[in-house]
C-alpha cells in the first residue's frame, strides 16, 4: 500500500484540538496503576512505596513484638488509594506479599504470587469475553513489579533467580537494592555489576524493553536506565533538619542520608522512572505484551480443546445413517439357530 501524501489545509480546520479532548476525558476518568511489591520482610517495601508517592499508604507488615504470630504462608494483600496531583487523579493499587522468603522452607514460595498475577489476567479476559461487558473494565492487572534485593554485597540468591525468571514473563519487573546505605560506595558498585552479570547469564529481562516503535531518544533513555538497574535506593518518611533545610532522610551517628540527593542514593532516578517518564509505558506494555501473550495462549488452548472435543464426538457417532443399513444381519429360524446366508439367485439363460 502506497504511503499517503501529507496535505496541509488551506485554512484552520480545528482537529488539532483532539489532544485537548483526549486529555479532558482522561482527566475525568483518572488513571489506574497497579504495583506489586515482592521481597523479604524487613527490606523496607512499605517505606519505599510511601516515599515514592509522598503519602502514607502502607503500614509495615513486620513483627515488632515477640507476641506477634509468625507467618507460615505468603499473604497477598491489596490496598487501593486515590492520589490527586494538580487535577490528575491516580487510582493506585498496591499489592504486598508479606511472608515471601521468610519461612524455613521456601520451596515454591513464589507460586501464590505467580497465581495472583495470572488470576488478574484471567479475570480481565473473562470480562472481555462476556456478551454484555462493562463499558469500562476495572483493570487489576499488575503494571509494575518492584523486586527487592537484599543488600548482601555478594550476588543474587538462588531464590531471586528463580522468582525473577517466573515473574519476567508475566509482568514488568523493576529490581531495586533495598536499604543500599548498608553498602559502601565501592561495595554498591561491585554488587550492582555482579547482579547485572547474573541477569545476563540467566537471560533475565528487566523493564524497560526496546521496541521498533521507539525513536533514538527513547532508546538512549532506556539504555541509560538499564545501566542503572538495579536501582540502589533508600526510603524514609521522616523529616531531617540540617542547617535549616528540611528533607526526607535517615540520620545516623556518622552522618545524614538525604533520599532525594542523587549523590547519596538512586531514589530520585527510580521515582522519575516510575512516575515521570515511563508510567504510561508500564501500563501499555502490560496490556500489549504480557496480557496479549496470556490472552493468545488461553484462546489457542480453548480452540484446541474445542477441536479435540469435536473430533472425539465425530468418532463416536456413525458417519451417516446409511452406514448402519449396510451391516448384514443374519436371520434366525424358528428354533433360534442361525440360518446360513442367502445365496444370490442365479438366472438361467436359455441356449436358444
Amino acid at each position: 500500500m502506497a504511503t499517503a501524501e501529507t496535505i496541509q489545509p488551506r485554512s484552520y480546520v480545528g482537529f488539532d484540538s483532539i489532544t485537548n479532548q483526549i486529555e479532558k476525558k482522561l482527566l475525568k476518568k483518572g488513571f489506574q496503576f497497579n504495583v506489586l511489591c515482592v521481597g523479604q520482610t524487613g527490606l523496607g517495601k512499605s517505606t519505599l512505596i510511601n516515599t515514592i508517592f509522598a503519602s502514607h499508604l502502607l503500614e509495615s507488615k513486620g513483627r515488632l513484638t515477640p507476641t506477634e504470630p509468625i507467618r507460615q504462608t505468603i499473604e497477598i494483600q491489596s490496598i487501593s488509594n486515590i492520589i490527586e496531583e494538580n487535577g490528575v487523579r491516580l487510582n493506585l493499587n498496591i499489592v504486598d506479599t508479606p511472608g515471601f522468603g521468610d519461612q524455613v522452607n521456601n520451596d515454591r514460595c513464589w507460586e501464590p504470587i505467580v497465581k495472583y498475577i495470572r488470576d488478574q489476567h484471567s479475570a480481565y479476559l473473562r470480562k472481555e469475553l462476556t456478551a454484555h461487558r462493562d463499558k469500562q473494565i476495572v483493570d487489576t492487572r499488575i503494571h509494575c513489579c518492584l523486586y527487592f534485593i537484599q543488600p548482601s554485597g555478594h550476588s543474587l540468591k538462588p531464590i531471586d533467580i528463580i522468582v525473577l525468571s517466573k515473574l519476567m514473563d508475566l509482568c514488568n519487573v523493576v529490581p531495586v537494592i533495598a536499604k543500599s546505605d548498608a553498602l559502601t560506595v565501592e561495595e554498591q558498585a561491585a554488587f550492582k555489576e555482579r547482579v547485572r552479570e547474573e541477569f545476563a547469564f540467566h537471560n533475565l529481562k528487566m523493564f524497560p524493553y526496546d521496541s521498533e516503535m521507539q525513536d533514538d531518544d527513547e532508546r538512549a533513555m532506556n539504555a541509560h536506565i538499564r545501566s542503572m538497574i538495579p536501582f540502589a535506593v533508600v526510603g524514609s518518611e521522616k523529616d531531617v533538619v540540617v542547617d535549616g533545610n528540611v528533607f526526607k532522610g535517615r540520620k545516623s551517628r556518622w552522618g545524614v542520608i538525604n533520599v532525594e540527593n542523587e549523590n547519596h542514593c538512586e531514589f530520585i532516578s527510580l521515582r522519575n522512572f516510575l512516575t515521570r517518564t515511563h508510567l504510561q509505558d508500564l501500563i501499555e506494555t502490560t496490556a500489549m505484551v504480557h496480557y496479549e501473550n496470556f490472552r493468545s495462549k488461553q484462546l489457542m488452548a480453548l480452540k484446541e480443546n474445542s477441536s479435540a472435543a469435536s473430533a472425539g464426538s465425530d468418532r463416536s457417532r456413525p458417519i451417516s445413517p446409511a452406514s448402519t443399513a449396510q451391516q448384514q444381519i443374519s436371520p434366525r429360524n424358528t428354533s433360534g439357530s442361525m440360518l446360513p446366508p442367502q445365496q444370490p439367485m442365479q438366472q438361467k439363460v436359455s441356449p436358444y
